[in-house]
């Protein structure tokens, strides 16, 4: 898992590391429920927000929004 998808998931309830520190120890919590999926949902949301914001901001049309977004999360162009 992209290290910035697995800080969203914590940060919205979905994952719990085991040792509460290590990332690499993490797990799907059993107490994560719709307003948790929401709540992972919206920080997606903003995420992509935020990076074609800046994508537009900083550097013009050098890069497109989808791909500096695809790039940020470390998800491969579906072709």
């Amino acid at each position: 898992m992209n290290q910035r998808i697995e800080r969203l998931a914590l940060d919205a309830g979905l994952l719990n590391y085991v040792d509460n520190e290590t990332p690499r120890h993490c797990f799907v919590s059993g107490l994560a429920d719709t307003g948790d999926v929401q709540k992972f949902a919206e920080l997606i949301v903003q995420e992509c927000a935020k990076v074609s914001f800046i994508q537009w901001c900083e550097n013009g049309e050098e890069e497109s929004a989808e791909n500096a977004i695809l790039k940020h999360f470390g998800v491969k162009h579906n072709d």
